[in-house]
């Protein structure tokens, strides 16, 4: 057995703080346009498996309890309870959390409460871009003002994120705008855009992006299978190194979230830049069982050095746990595969684990 005493999550969100019925808890399971197919269910699914697989126990059930007799017991345990057994049962020490989605979710101090844990926060760049536009009157208010924002953002959060690629293709103009470029786009935005209005200025974005990188913080860069109407061929990580390499030597490491189903060119693009570091995140607790597979993909490209554990956990705390032990049973077959064949020593599978699971992280986010 490979043993990870300590998990530190790069990247999650907070959890819903409202109970949820089985409709509702049901449609956190998928990642559709729209509900499951009529006479069919979220929780058949890999990720459905996998949570009535690990969670159930940490709520006095069975494994493998029906969904319904499962949501009973949440319930009669209320969402604040439910909801520190599983953050606590799911082994995770350091919570990083990214605040940038709408919703009813716990920030990093509830996390922490909950889980009897440390949680420090990202900073989504798109949200506070937005925020900074609701409050500034003029495009050279707006751009000051972000400016100072990005500032404060990087001497109090540990890393910026963005899903500035997934939204319309990873192929980004891997220059950093003119400012003359910035004002033209900052004027049409903020002129075409009602209060609340999401940012998709590709100019402003990109502006976003190298305002992040000279700020010297992490920038986490979502890639891979992402939101419900995206087009995934669009967001293969290897469209991101004209960006990769024009910010090598710069000083800020860049974080690829997610990856799958095109993990194995996240791992290269790890493997070419000192700077580039690969997340395990989503990807295992969408494919469950097969979690162990895709590791050892992984693991077949990327130094070892430059893996970082997270749930990517989003709403649910099941999530967390989920994405925390399938990450711990993937890894402890691999490794100890490789131990069992003599291909390995048990004392660098050890000490490989260590790194993946919090290490590399502590190192990386300064976290710890």
């Amino acid at each position: 057995m490979i043993e990870t005493p300590s998990l530190v999550d790069q990247y999650c969100h907070g959890v819903l703080r409202t109970e949820l019925g089985l409709g509702t808890f049901e449609a956190q399971l998928g990642r559709g346009e729209g509900p499951p197919a009529a006479g069919t269910t979220f929780f058949d699914t890999q990720t459905g498996f996998a949570v009535r697989r690990w969670c159930p126990p940490l709520l006095g059930l069975e494994p493998h309890c029906d969904p319904a007799r499962y949501l009973a017991r949440r319930r009669e345990l209320g969402v604040l309870e439910a909801g520190r057994r599983l953050l606590r049962g799911s082994g995770i020490t350091t919570y990083l959390v990214d605040t940038g989605l709408p919703g009813d979710l716990s920030g990093p101090r509830e996390m922490a409460a909950a889980g009897n844990a440390e949680a420090h926060e990202i900073i989504r760049l798109e949200l506070l871009a937005e925020q900074v536009a609701d409050t500034s009157g003029s495009v050279a208010s707006f751009l000051a003002n972000l400016a100072e924002s990005v500032h404060a953002a990087a001497a109090h959060a540990v890393a910026f994120t963005s899903v500035a690629g997934v939204r319309d293709g990873l192929a980004l103009a891997p220059e950093p705008p003119g400012p003359g470029e910035v004002r033209g786009a900052a004027g049409r935005w903020l002129a075409g855009r009602r209060a609340g209005g999401t940012l998709t200025d590709q100019v402003l974005l990109r502006h976003l992006l190298w305002m992040a990188v000279a700020s010297g913080r992490p920038l986490q860069l979502h890639a891979g299978l992402a939101e419900p109407g995206l087009r995934v061929d669009r967001t293969d990580p290897a469209l991101l190194t004209d960006f990769v390499r024009a910010t090598a030597g710069l000083g800020t490491d860049l974080v690829l979230l997610h990856g799958y189903p095109y993990h194995r060119h996240t791992a290269h693009l790890a493997a070419v830049f000192p700077h580039v570091y690969a997340d395990l995140g989503a990807a295992l607790v969408r494919i469950g069982a097969r979690a162990a597979t895709v590791l050892a993909e992984i693991l077949e490209l990327a130094p070892f050095g430059k893996l970082l554990f997270s749930s990517g956990a989003h709403a649910l705390a099941e999530l967390h746990v989920v994405g925390a032990r399938l990450f711990r049973e993937a890894l402890s077959r691999v490794l100890g595969g490789w131990v069992a064949d003599g291909a390995w020593s048990l004392a660098d599978a050890q000490r490989v684990a260590g790194l993946i699971a919090a290490g590399n992280a502590r190192r990386v986010y300064g976290v710890g």
